[in-house]
């Protein structure tokens, strides 16, 4: 991974400056790895938000090309 020159500045509490400053010294990182590793964890557990799907659609085949659209395939469905 290419490492880009970008400066990001942040206030930090004075627990939140010691928390990195133990993540660091524990993990023989500087504050800019820890910072990054961080960014790359929170980016993992909160993914980009795609189209929304309906689950299953497009994987089964009934082989009727008109399942969804022909009254007669859906007599005994819905009121």
């Amino acid at each position: 991974m290419a490492i880009v020159k970008t400066s990001v500045q942040a206030r930090l509490s004075v627990d939140e400056e010691r928390t990195l400053a133990h993540l660091g010294q524990s993990l023989g990182w500087s504050p800019s790895e820890v910072v990054r590793e961080g960014l790359r964890l929170l980016a993992a557990s909160h993914p980009a938000a795609g189209p929304r799907r309906i689950a299953g659609m497009g994987k089964f085949s009934s082989g009727k090309p008109d399942l969804g659209s022909n009254q007669k395939h859906l007599k005994g469905f819905g009121g």
